[in-house]
């Protein structure tokens, strides 16, 4: 008995879901070849297999191909390429497609409109969003916590929490429950705009739904508290998380770290560093920069460089930042000899100077008046390759300017207006 289309059908899909595309689109040759027309669900799961793959140019062959020979795309067909452009923030392509579909007389549902919404949110196209919902609500279709988490999530993004508490509040009253997902969005959004009441409200609420926060709820919470200063709140974050059985992680870790050193608090930071480590924790260089960065703040470099020994001896080894934050140290301190044993330390490493290792050098000496060094790393840093920036000839101009080497400076100035350069207005 000779295969149906159902039959054809089954072995495509069988072939897709395996990952074996290629050997699928050779069944549908073999189709053709014996003249069996493959219809919409043959196209159609090749289609979402092409766009499950990011192998866009395949996906627009294959519809091609389907109109060519006549099979009619339905909602399916044009949801997958319309899903794929908006994942991808094609959204004149997305916006093509989605016409197209409108104009072969399909009725968009409440998937593709949600498709449509992820898009223009997660691109920054908030306005055109809102008015694919405004569409949706006047055609009855009515949205569902994914939607409604859509545009939370895009309206969070663009620091608009006015509109995403009003947005809220709507959804509460149309009997959209909120998920683990929406609370997550408000709370990231009002902890990175320093609404820390506004979040720890949300998180109670969240908590009196038995909605569960993960490892990465409080992380965000503990975050907004650390840049707002209100350690005491992270770390009491922090003890509530172990208490529940959810184990900080090296960016809750990181992260409290850098609150502490960001106010000083330099013993308390090492101890987390100590901490994590007696937990199996194994910090990285990121966290080690932030130790490094909070010792050289604070005015003690020769604690950073006794640090920087401690974490080479982990197997932890510094990056261009970690040099460039120790020089900065002990050029603050005046300590000139030691910087630039760092900057030949950093070389021996196969770590080459860049533009920040020299404006911080440079800097340092146009403050101290040594105008003939600055120039000399001035000079050395263009041999090198390292194309000046506005930083540099600002350094560079005050430093001839307090001088009142007023030749040299209005030279720079000429310079730096010819690299494209805006001078700053006291210029």
């Amino acid at each position: 008995m000779e295969p149906c289309l159902l039959t054809y059908n089954s072995i495509v899909n069988g072939f897709c879901k395996n990952g074996r595309y290629e050997r699928a689109k050779e069944v549908l040759n073999e189709m053709m070849q014996i003249g069996m027309s493959p219809d919409t669900a043959t196209y159609n799961t090749l289609l979402v297999e092409c766009c499950r793959k990011d192998n866009v140019v395949e996906a627009e062959a294959l519809f091609d191909e389907m109109l060519r020979r006549g099979v009619v795309p339905d909602l399916v067909s044009y949801s997958s390429i319309i899903g794929f452009f908006s994942r991808t923030g094609n959204l004149d392509r997305m916006m093509t497609y989605y016409k197209d579909m409108q104009s072969k007389g399909l009725t968009p549902d409440k998937f593709v409109y949600t498709i449509l919404i992820g898009g223009f949110c997660r691109h920054g196209a908030i306005s055109d969003a809102m008015k694919v919902r405004d569409e949706m609500m006047k055609l009855g279709c009515q949205m569902d916590v994914v939607t409604y988490n859509s545009i939370l999530n895009g309206l969070c993004k663009e620091k608009m929490l006015c509109e995403a508490d009003a947005l809220f509040n709507e959804m509460v009253e149309r009997g959209v429950f909120p998920d683990f997902c929406t609370y997550t969005t408000l709370i990231n959004g009002y902890c990175k705009t320093g609404y820390m009441d506004k979040a720890s409200s949300l998180f109670t609420s969240m908590l009196q739904r038995n909605l569960k926060p993960d490892v990465i709820t409080y992380n965000t919470l503990i975050d907004g508290f650390c840049k707002a200063g209100e350690m005491e709140r992270a770390i009491e974050l922090r003890d509530d998380m172990i208490s529940k059985l959810i184990h900080p992680n090296y960016i809750t870790y990181g992260t409290l770290m850098n609150g502490f050193c960001d106010g000083g608090f330099l013993s308390e930071a090492f101890q987390l560093w100590n901490e994590m480590i007696d937990k199996g924790i194994e910090p990285n260089i990121v966290i080690c920069n932030c130790l490094i960065k909070g010792y050289c703040r604070h005015g003690d470099p020769g604690k950073a460089l006794e640090f920087l020994k401690r974490m080479k001896s982990r197997g932890i080894f510094p990056d261009c930042i970690t040099y460039n934050t120790l020089i900065h140290g002990f050029m603050k301190e005046e300590n000139i000899d030691t910087a630039f044993d760092l900057v030949k330390r950093m070389e021996k490493e196969d770590l080459v100077p860049d533009l920040v290792t020299y404006n911080v050098i440079l800097a340092q000496f146009c403050r101290l008046g040594g105008m003939q060094e600055a120039n000399t790393i001035y000079r050395k840093m263009i041999e090198k390759g390292v194309n000046p920036d506005r930083s540099t000839y600002t350094s560079l101009i005050n430093g001839y300017v307090s001088q009142e080497n007023l030749k040299e400076a209005f030279k720079l100035h000429d310079e730096m207006l010819q690299r494209g350069f805006v001078p700053d207005d006291k210029f």
